[in-house]
């Protein structure tokens, strides 16, 4: 099955460009939500995000073990809709190094043999300026890394603008 990564800055549009990929994918939706709501701002993200939503959809809301997830996913195997990576990775920065580590190799290796459709939603930090303060650089370098190790073992990669889509890579066909 295609596992399909979806980058964009804030507000580009990739979450939009993802659930009508789960759409379009033909199977039962979960979606998994990393967001915590900690303040009011945030909160009201994650409400906008699920109004959107379609009412039939299965709901996780899983802060760190993504690839529990997964694997508590793969016999039913349905499209999983993960939204996002960059707050999953700030949850996992504020848990610690031995955490963090152990979650991202453990979602790798999940994602490797989870035999359905995944559709990953990231944050693109690569194009703006070093920012100015040390935990700021290691979330953007971190993120960096990740995007990439992501970008190379999915089978295609999204970059969304103004709501428009750019492939980056298809190996689907």
């Amino acid at each position: 099955m295609t596992h399909t990564l979806i980058l964009g800055g804030i507000r580009s549009g990739k979450s939009a460009h993802a659930e009508q990929a789960a759409l379009d994918s033909g199977r039962p939706v979960t979606y998994v939500a990393t967001a915590t709501a900690g303040d009011g701002e945030m909160a009201e993200r994650i409400r906008a995000h699920r109004a959107r939503r379609s009412d039939d959809w299965g709901l996780v809301e899983e802060p760190r073990a993504l690839g529990r997830v997964l694997r508590e996913h793969v016999e039913s195997a349905p499209c999983l809709l993960i939204d996002c990576t960059s707050l999953w990775l700030n949850n996992l920065l504020e848990a610690g190094d031995e955490v963090l580590e152990t979650e991202i190799a453990d979602f790798r290796q999940a994602l490797a043999a989870y035999p359905g459709p995944v559709i990953i939603v990231s944050n693109e930090v690569g194009l703006s300026t070093v920012a100015m303060d040390a935990l700021t650089r290691r979330f953007t370098d971190r993120l960096g890394w990740l995007n990439q190790e992501l970008a190379r073992q999915c089978h295609r990669v999204l970059l969304i603008a103004a709501g428009l889509p750019l492939t980056l890579k298809d190996e689907t066909g």
